[in-house]
Formats: C-alpha cells, sequence, structure tokens
C-alpha cells in the first residue's frame, strides 16, 4: 500500500502531518509523493477562517479524481475542519472513506488499514485534551531547518477565533522533552529551528506557573552546539524583560519576532478579548525595538472587524505608519461560526473589509520599500535555500526572513553553494519584498 499525503494550514498541523507520516512508515507502509500512485490519501485539514474550510473542501473535491480515474482506493480527512465538523464530514462528502479529529493523529495507521481491509466508514475522535504531545516523526521541511512545537491550544478566548474548541485547552510540553527533540533536530542536520505553538510566550505557564519560554530559550543553548532559533507567534501581553534579554544576549537567538497584534484600537481589542489592550501592544512594540537593537519584528493585524469605524481604521493606519513593522500582514475580519464575534450585529461590509486590507498592505509595501532600500550596500548572513536554473541566481533567507512567510535574498556566486550552507551577502538592488546581490565569503559548512 502506496500512502499520499495533503498538509494544509499552519506549521502546526504540518507537524501533526509529520507525526502520522512516522506512525505509517513505522507500520511499513510507503509514503508517495506521486498522488498518481497512491492506494489511501490522507488530507490534512485546516478551518480556522473560510478561505482555509474552502481550500479543504476544494482538496477532498480533487483528490476525488483520482478515485475514479486512478487507482486511488481510500480518502482519509484529519486536522482542524473534521475536528470541527466530526461525522458530518463523512455524511456530506461520499468521496471521504475515514476522518479523524485533532486528537486522534495516533490512530492513522488504524484508520487506514480500516480503508485498506474494510472500506468507508471509520472515525475517531479522541479527547484533543489528552493527546500525546510531540513524538517522532517524519521531517517534510528541508534538512537545515524545521519547526519545534512546544505547546499545544490556546486559552486566550479571543472572540473571532474557533482554536480553542478545535486544538483544546493550552498544554506545554515538558521543557526535557522539547531540549531532547532540538538536540535530535540538530544531529540531523538543522541549523535553524522555528519555535511555535498557538501561543508561544505562554509556555509554561500550565507546567511551572510562570511564563517559561526564557527559560526554556536558556535550556536549548545549553543542550545543542550551534543550531538557531526563531521565534513565532509571541502575544504582545506576555512579552517579558527576561525574554528580551535572552534575546539580545544571545546570538544563536535570531533577532526576530512575530507579535500578531491583530488591532491597537483599545475598544477593538476588548471586543477581540484581547489581552492587555491598546497599551500591551504599543509597550511590547517600544520594549522590544529598545531592548534588542536591529530586532525584526513581524506582525500580523485584523481589519473589518464588527464595530471598527472610519476613524478606528484611520488609527491603525496611523499605528502601522508610527510603528514601522519590518514584515505585516493584514487579513480582512472572517466571521466564523461557533465563535461570539460572528453574532454580534455590526458586521463590515466584505467589500469595505477587502478595501482596508489593501490600504494597509499598500502602506505596509511603502514602508518595507524603505526599509530594503536602506539594506543596499549592507552585507547580510544568509541560510542558503536553492539554486534558481531561470534566474541562475541562489536564494536563501536572512534573519529578517522567516520560511514561507517572508521574502528571500537572491545572490550570485563564483559557483554552485548546496542548500544548508551559509554565506556572506552584498545587497546590491531590491525586487519588491526581496533583495538582491552577491556571495562574499565562501560558505560555512
Amino acid at each position: 500500500m502506496k500512502i499520499g499525503f495533503v498538509s494544509l494550514g499552519c506549521p502546526k498541523n504540518q507537524l501533526d502531518t509529520e507525526v502520522m507520516l512516522h506512525h505509517l512508515l513505522e507500520a511499513g507502509y510507503e509514503i508517495t509523493p506521486d498522488e498518481t500512485e497512491a492506494d489511501i490519501i490522507v488530507i490534512n485539514t485546516c478551518a480556522f477562517i473560510e478561505a482555509a474550510k474552502k481550500e479543504a473542501i476544494d482538496n477532498i473535491l480533487d483528490i476525488a479524481w483520482f478515485k475514479e480515474n486512478k487507482s486511488l482506493k481510500g480518502i482519509i480527512v484529519t486536522g482542524c475542519m473534521t475536528e470541527r465538523y466530526r461525522e458530518a464530514v463523512l455524511e456530506e462528502f461520499p468521496e471521504v472513506d475515514a476522518v479523524l479529529g485533532v486528537g486522534s493523529i495516533h490512530k492513522i495507521v488504524e484508520a487506514v488499514k480500516y480503508v485498506e481491509e474494510k472500506g468507508r466508514g471509520y472515525s475517531s475522535f479522541l479527547d484533543k485534551d489528552e493527546v500525546e504531545l510531540g513524538g517522532d516523526r517524519v521531517l517534510t521541511t528541508p534538512a537545515h531547518w524545521t519547526y519545534l512545537k512546544i505547546a499545544e491550544g490556546c486559552d486566550n478566548r479571543c472572540t473571532y477565533c474557533a482554536i480553542p474548541d478545535i486544538r483544546g485547552k493550552f498544554r506545554s510540553r515538558p521543557m526535557e522533552d522539547i531540549v531532547k527533540e532540538a538536540v535530535g533536530l540538530e544531529e540531523l542536520g538543522a541549523k535553524e529551528i522555528i519555535v511555535i505553538a498557538q501561543d508561544t510566550t505562554r509556555y509554561g505557564l500550565d507546567l511551572y506557573g510562570e511564563y517559561s519560554l526564557s527559560k526554556l530559550l536558556g535550556e536549548l543553548l545549553k543542550a545543542t552546539k550551534s543550531v538557531r532559533y526563531r521565534l513565532l507567534y509571541c502575544y504582545p501581553d506576555k512579552i517579558t524583560d527576561e525574554l528580551c534579554d535572552v534575546i539580545a544576549q544571545n546570538d544563536r537567538i535570531i533577532k526576530y519576532i512575530d507579535i500578531p497584534i491583530q488591532h491597537v484600537v483599545g475598544k477593538i481589542l476588548k471586543r477581540m478579548n484581547r489581552h492587555g489592550g491598546e497599551d500591551a501592544v504599543r509597550s511590547a512594540v517600544k520594549k522590544l525595538r529598545e531592548r534588542i537593537p536591529g530586532i525584526t519584528l513581524r506582525s500580523t493585524v485584523i481589519v473589518g472587524f464588527p464595530g471598527e469605524t472610519e476613524e478606528d481604521f484611520e488609527a491603525l493606519c496611523e499605528f502601522i505608519k508610527e510603528a514601522e513593522f519590518d514584515r505585516l500582514g493584514a487579513f480582512p475580519y472572517s466571521p466564523e461560526e461557533g465563535t461570539p464575534a460572528a453574532t454580534f450585529e455590526d458586521q463590515i461590509d466584505e467589500q469595505v473589509k477587502i478595501d482596508r486590507a489593501d490600504i494597509i498592505m499598500q502602506t505596509q509595501y511603502s514602508i518595507m520599500e524603505k526599509k530594503n532600500e536602506a539594506m543596499i550596500d549592507k552585507t547580510v548572513r544568509v541560510l542558503v535555500e536553492d539554486f534558481d536554473p531561470v534566474s541562475e541566481m541562489h536564494f536563501g533567507r536572512g534573519d529578517a526572513d522567516a520560511p514561507e512567510i517572508d521574502g528571500k535574498v537572491y545572490f550570485s556566486a563564483r559557483r554552485r553553494i548546496a542548500p544548508g550552507s551559509i554565506v556572506s551577502v552584498k545587497i546590491e538592488d531590491v525586487l519588491d519584498y526581496d533583495l538582491c546581490g552577491k556571495a562574499l565569503l565562501f560558505p560555512e559548512a
């Protein structure tokens, strides 16, 4: 039996896919990247916003074509959409043969065997708050960088978000388990480990009674030799002085942090149930910039949230100009069923939401253009990703760029350089959100 995989959504979901891949390989199944060869295809879905649900449904229907026209015998759907809608996925999609909730990823072998032997009808929705955290996995990222999930679930209960209902309560992984995994990832060749959770800065509160991300980073640095760490999904109300000090004082923690602010106007943040309000947002930006010189700040905002007036939106725009985030994403508010905000009466017109997101991104583009132009003639450290035969240039990421969400650095070199190498690149030009230059030094091993 050959098993194919489609993994949708965020890096947290991707790690669940990697755990399921490990289980299947251990059970003797062959994994194939070619959907035309697969006997069973597993679709690991997202359901965070309406667009993610549509993507999941489109993938189910696309994969169903292989059942009718190729050798595909079964489709198994897992992840957030199945957790949210449960057996309804089986009922609504006759193309689907089995469903697993997020608490049942370790049942993937059982699901495959059922479909293989009995056909349609398997479902499992174990308690998501009791699912084993961590575990062996098959890396789907390049060997030189990967993700490290330090917690699961969320307790923040933002009024627009269904994640607590889908993923369960916030649960930190024991520090020793995380450290052990990081050591193993370094031994496999990782040069950059990206630390993630639904709320990374909340790490440890449930296990140790205090925010413990700074302590965890200290233990990771002691246990590993040269791998560097990048932080995503850090909430502004939990940016402690200790965390700032650890980032500032250690070269192996990349001077980059992702803090999703979502808005800056107090009344909107209150309706969103964002903890700390406007003061937390402004304080976090100020603290990070002051205590960690040269740090790259990434953030996201939601526009068109119910009740957002023109004045509220203009205040957000002014803050974006003032804060000058190095990286920023803007998203139109999406009313999600089962969330409090979806029931608010003062919903915003869809086109208004789209227009506001466009304005924010146009504003951010101007900020990025200025920041990128300031990089010309400077030298940056680049982790090489690959070689582009069309442009005949290598490309990689500098410290200011996280994989899959930020830009790249394109550069010429006197010879081909292997992915995972580290080079110094002198920046000579700007191409939209990307930088271009030439390698100055031979790559490090």
